[in-house]
């Protein structure tokens, strides 16, 4: 396909209503190599203009437009906080954005390609929609920045033109097969439970999965019944009830390749949706949803595989987690009882956690 025949079918599908994500798939492409046609001159409703970093400066330089959109997503799970980019630091591997609400780690050696994208409203009088969209190797989304009503569109206008890159193609590679975990008996558990029960942050798990090469679902099976339990897949909508009702403050992490957006503060309007599937032989698509101003969630209630209830120790007392994941293993988010370094986890969170429904343990954890 030539890029001009990739403009004209993404306009097809997107009149049809599919998402950027999903017009990309249904021509065989990835979502950056899509929005990536849109670059150069055309008169198409989508344009792609090219961004260059350094990142970190990049997302610094967005504190002057004000509130802005901040989108994270997953296969499953979408990810969206209102607020200011504020707070930004990193280099050009890492960063943070530690904002009042735009709450981000940030991994920057994942980002292959930025654009900003302007979008033609169906509305005449309907100003564009205008974003920010970086996308890994494979043309997978690692995050995206939407203007909003308050934001100063000036000060983004200037942004996009004090980082715009030469108009030269990107490549995107071939999306890879995730390798298989290794084998369960080869892994040191003895070792790993060990380790685990030394921990004195949270943060020093992801370095724990790496010491004993051990996929993260995978660590919990082999530490079930000691530091995991299984939750049935309604305890995520179960919990998200539970924190609305008692208005207790909680966190939801939510990851792309190169991003973990987290929403600190509590959830008020929990809104379970039922929609057709496309495919006439497969059940309904039941999306979990938290609709509040300045957050929102969507995930795929219908693709929860399995629900872990993980206790991590830490030099304030053990720390709680409730991880969803999806059938092929991915995580699609986590969530937390909202906390600062120094302080215990609350006790009315271990209370909502407490009353989660359980599962059994597998036959080789009794």
């Amino acid at each position: 396909m030539t890029a001009e025949d990739i403009r004209a079918r993404f306009a097809e599908l997107r009149a049809k209503g599919m998402r950027h994500k999903d017009a990309a798939a249904a021509m065989g492409l990835s979502e950056g190599a899509a929005v990536a046609a849109h670059a150069g001159t055309h008169d198409r409703a989508l344009r792609a203009t090219r961004l260059r970093g350094p990142w970190v400066e990049l997302l610094q330089a967005l504190e002057l437009c004000g509130p802005l959109l901040a989108l994270t997503r997953n296969e499953t799970t979408v990810h969206e906080k209102t607020g200011v980019y504020e707070k930004v630091s990193g280099s050009e591997a890492m960063g943070l954005a530690l904002g009042e609400a735009i709450d981000l780690r940030l991994f920057f050696s994942r980002w292959h390609a930025g654009f900003a994208v302007s979008e033609a409203a169906a509305n005449p009088g309907v100003p564009p929609s205008l974003s920010l969209q970086f996308f890994n190797t494979e043309g997978v989304a690692v995050h995206k920045i939407f203007v909003r009503e308050a934001t100063d569109r000036d000060a983004f206008q200037s942004v996009v033109e004090g980082f715009t890159a030469p108009d030269e193609p990107v490549a995107f590679a071939a999306l890879e097969e995730k390798a298989a975990p290794r084998d369960d008996r080869a892994i040191d558990t003895t070792g790993l439970s060990k380790a685990w029960r030394g921990m004195q942050d949270t943060h020093e798990f992801f370095g724990l999965l790496k010491k004993f090469d051990v996929e993260r679902q995978q660590s919990f099976r082999l530490t079930e019944g000691e530091f995991t339990q299984r939750a049935d897949a309604s305890a995520i909508r179960g919990l998200l009830h539970e924190a609305a009702f008692d208005g207790t403050p909680i966190m939801v992490f939510v990851g792309s390749p190169g991003c973990i957006q987290i929403h600190t503060g509590p959830v008020i309007r929990i809104e379970p949706m039922e929609m057709k599937n496309p495919d006439e032989n497969a059940p309904p698509i039941r999306w979990l949803n938290v609709l509040d101003p300045g957050f929102n969630l969507h995930l795929r209630e219908d693709r929860i595989a399995s629900v872990w209830i993980v206790e991590k120790p830490t030099s304030d007392g053990v720390v709680t987690s409730v991880e969803a994941f999806d059938q092929h293993g991915e995580l699609m988010a986590m969530f937390f009882g909202a906390r600062k370094p120094g302080v215990p986890e609350r006790e009315e969170w271990r209370r909502i956690v407490r009353e989660l429904p359980r599962l059994q343990p597998t036959a080789q954890n009794q």
